[in-house]
């Protein structure tokens, strides 16, 4: 009974890693890095002298599908996901996002901001494919450190940007607790730092 009050207690506070303790240059401890689809990720931290919480960040330098990071021992079905990012560079894509109750790297619900096309959109991704619910025109601008956070409860979602509220949807596709972690898509090169997440 204790040990079941002690996971309800840590579950419902906010968390978050600022990455400055990780080995530099490796793939952070504890995360999964992975890749939604084909191609190469790299997740690596790296020392950033922009970064928010100074010295490192957590760094995507590689070209996949959609680069994924995982954080392992997560398991939310209501509360919040928020990072701090920096598009640094990409011809083809220049983005940073958030995944939240993920069931692994080919399921999950992740909310996006896009540089190229000054967006932020909602989606799930189902066995790999993502298909988007809901999008607005947000200025996304390049090589400046934003700040992305979504709410989740039920089937509601609450997608704020820059400290304002851009997105509310709903959606169904998955009710159950999962894993939460970063995003991003083909040859974005992003940085990430300030990741929190708490339940409810």
């Amino acid at each position: 009974m204790i040990i079941g009050t002690s996971v309800l207690v840590s579950a419902g506070q906010a968390q978050t890693v600022h990455f400055d303790d990780a080995k530099v240059g490796e793939a952070p401890a504890g995360w999964a890095a992975t890749k939604t689809g084909s191609g190469t990720p790299k997740w690596t931290v790296e020392k950033d002298d922009s970064a928010p919480s100074k010295p490192n960040v957590l760094k995507q330098s590689g070209e996949a599908t959609y680069p994924v990071c995982l954080k392992e021992d997560t398991s939310l079905k209501d509360g919040f996901v928020e990072v701090k990012f920096k598009p640094v560079a990409g011809k083809e894509d220049q983005a940073g996002g958030v995944i939240w109750r993920a069931k692994d790297a080919d399921n999950y619900y992740i909310a996006r901001a896009y540089a190229l096309e000054d967006n932020v959109t909602i989606y799930h991704t189902i066995k790999g494919r993502r298909v988007s619910f809901k999008n607005t025109d947000t200025r996304v601008a390049p090589g400046v450190w934003h700040t992305l956070r979504v709410d989740f409860a039920g089937n509601k979602f609450t997608v704020t940007f820059d400290g304002k509220q851009v997105i509310e949807a709903t959606n169904e596709s998955f009710p159950d607790a999962g894993k939460v972690g970063v995003w991003t898509k083909a040859d974005s090169v992003t940085l990430f730092d300030d990741f929190s997440y708490g339940g409810m």
